[in-house]
């Protein structure tokens, strides 16, 4: 299938951001302007602005990841944040986790078209993996309210494992209503913190699973 060719330049910040990776990046950003568009997982209106709502914003990640953690990416959809992680750190292994056929087929195909080695796609839902698949990390991003999303990435997660959930301006607002929802899920310390400078800011709820194991 031919890829369009609607993916916008890559801003100059991108080249820091990024830096060795940015070659890769930039396929997987024509990829998403293409067929990632024509299949429906990224409106039209958005290719403009990948770089800046998208790519660069899921940058940030990356630094708080360590070396050889295994991150679950739950409801990957077109790969965002976990294909930019992927990237960004072949040093961890990241599960990208979809369950809706048209997204997971594009995942495979990013997987396979950008050469990444270290990601994997797991067609499933994330209830269905609870007790099944536990992981260092689980990296969320639009995919739902935070009360309910730690209900479902707080079982993947050991003692003491972490949930990072992109949420930008809401991120305050979101973990000071899910209180008694994350305490339910098994959750210990959380906090907002920022990551990525100018363009590649974003706001990100760290979630702590209990050091106690309540499993």
């Amino acid at each position: 299938m031919p890829l369009l060719t609607g993916r916008p330049a890559a801003p100059e910040q991108a080249s820091v951001v990024f830096g060795p990776a940015l070659p890769t990046i930039e396929r997987y950003a024509t990829l998403l302007a293409g067929v990632g568009v024509e299949h429906g997982l990224l409106g039209p209106r958005e290719a403009p602005r990948l770089w800046e709502r998208h790519l660069l914003n899921c940058a940030g990640l990356a630094d708080l990841l360590e070396p050889g953690q295994v991150v679950a990416d739950l409801g990957s959809g077109a790969g965002l944040p976990g294909i930019v992680l992927a990237v960004m750190r072949p040093d961890v292994t990241v599960v990208l986790i979809e369950p809706l056929l048209r997204r997971a087929s594009f995942l495979e195909r990013a997987v396979a078209e950008l050469g990444l080695r270290t990601a994997v796609v797991r067609r499933a839902r994330a209830e269905e993996l609870a007790g099944r698949l536990v992981v260092d990390v689980v990296t969320a991003r639009a995919v739902a309210p935070l009360d309910r999303l730690a209900g479902w990435a707080l079982p993947l997660l050991p003692p003491g494992g972490r949930l990072l959930a992109l949420k930008g301006e809401r991120a305050d607002s979101e973990l000071a209503g899910a209180g008694a929802a994350l305490k339910a899920a098994g959750a210990g310390r959380s906090e907002v913190v920022t990551v990525g400078t100018g363009r590649s800011e974003a706001r990100v709820v760290v979630v702590h699973r209990d050091d106690r194991d309540r499993r």
